[in-house]
């Protein structure tokens, strides 16, 4: 049975694969989120809707450090993500849950797995497709961490805007923990007029003719648009928020 992390530099966790219900992303409303000036968030009312869970990928590592900012100066457009955790029986908020993120930099490398990210070099000649197995290849931890609900059910992570490698759309990896067991394992996306305006800026615009979007993505094609974030212009980047609603058990 997994157990709830209780360090506060690591986190205790299994591997949960793609499952069949069980989890609900709560939809925000046209009002959306009102953000406070001390960072919070308030909800609106908000209705939630059945979705699909998604694979966790190939770069999932355990034992990644609660902290908010998980930047560690990898260079890229600023991203506060404001993720809020809802009982999805009835939309109130879980305080104590513990939301893991990671994803690639604007290389479109992934910590722990540096040389074998999909986003690095293409294989050479005769050899088999880019991307990572199931064992790191390297003890870098940037854009990787967690964080604890709080009383609102939310977390806070200050990051950059994803970069993108081959075969894949724009996206986050999120998984959620409540009372020992990991209930939800999905990702999180990004509309991609807004992904072209960042892309065509520094250091995006090193990368350019990325080759999938949203609508060539098969994983985005189940269930991505209930998993795409709400995204608003703040002075540095931009904040990123949506609620995800879980069943406990």
């Amino acid at each position: 049975m997994t157990r709830e992390p209780t360090s506060d530099t690591a986190l205790t966790r299994r591997h949960a694969l793609t499952r069949l219900g069980g989890i609900l992303a709560a939809a925000l409303t046209s009002a959306g989120w009102k953000l406070s000036r001390s960072g919070t968030a308030s909800a609106s009312p908000v209705a939630c809707l059945l979705a699909t869970e998604q694979t966790q990928g190939p770069y999932y590592i355990p034992h990644e450090k609660i902290r908010r900012d998980i930047t560690e100066h990898r260079p890229g457009t600023p991203l506060a993500l404001r993720l809020r955790v809802v009982d999805a029986s009835s939309c109130r908020p879980i305080k104590g849950a513990t939301v893991e993120v990671w994803h690639c930099d604007a290389g479109g490398l992934y910590s722990g797995f540096v040389g074998a990210s999909a986003g690095g070099p293409p294989p050479p000649a005769g050899g088999g497709p880019g991307g990572g197995g199931s064992q790191p290849t390297d003890k870098k931890t940037f854009l990787r961490g967690g964080q604890r609900s709080d009383a609102t059910g939310v977390v806070v992570f200050d990051t950059i805007y994803p970069g993108w490698y081959r075969g894949r759309t724009v996206h986050i990896h999120v998984k959620v923990h409540v009372g020992g067991s990991v209930v939800h394992t999905g990702q999180l996306y990004f509309p991609d007029s807004l992904t072209d305006t960042v892309y065509a800026k520094a250091p995006y615009d090193k990368r350019p003719n990325r080759d999938t979007r949203n609508a060539t993505d098969g994983i985005y094609a189940a269930g991505g648009a209930a998993s795409t974030l709400r995204l608003a212009r703040r002075t540095a980047g931009y904040v990123g928020t949506i609620t995800m609603g879980v069943r406990r058990s």
